[in-house]
């Protein structure tokens, strides 16, 4: 009997056309497995993947994480031109960034407002807008 971690990351690769391989199986149930949403980096996707027995190096997981944001899977969030994020809510919507811990949350969408965006020369559109805001906490 498939267990309901397998069947939604198996529902989850084919809802994007990708193939189900046992790499691809194992790092789908560690994102989205539990049906909640999370912000990864690859690294720290890897302990986890490796933490419940599966074998995948890391080179695979910043692999198959690329692939997983350019079939819209994931959406990829930078917050320094070091270190990225992979958010399997893939909707528009703001993140916090805590220096401190360097944990990526999400943000309330409903208290953003993005009044206007400048314009964009003739020979481009806007692929899209990430708000990132850094948070550091405050000692007394």
């Amino acid at each position: 009997m498939i267990s309901v971690v397998t069947k939604r990351a198996g529902n989850w690769l084919a809802s994007a056309q990708m193939r189900p391989t046992k790499q691809r199986m194992a790092l789908a149930e560690a994102l989205v497995g539990d049906g909640h949403h999370r912000h990864v980096t690859a690294e720290s996707l890897f302990e986890r993947v490796h933490s419940t027995g599966d074998r995948v190096s890391l080179a695979t997981v910043y692999n198959t994480l690329r692939a997983f944001c350019d079939v819209g899977l994931l959406q990829e969030v930078t917050v320094d031109g070091s270190r990225s994020y992979f958010d399997t809510n893939t909707h528009d919507h703001p993140h916090f960034y805590w220096e401190d811990t360097h944990e990526l949350t999400d943000a309330p969408l409903d208290q953003l407002k993005i009044l206007q965006l400048p314009e964009v020369p003739r020979d481009a559109e806007i692929a899209s807008v990430d708000v990132v805001i850094r948070l550091r906490r405050k000692f007394s």
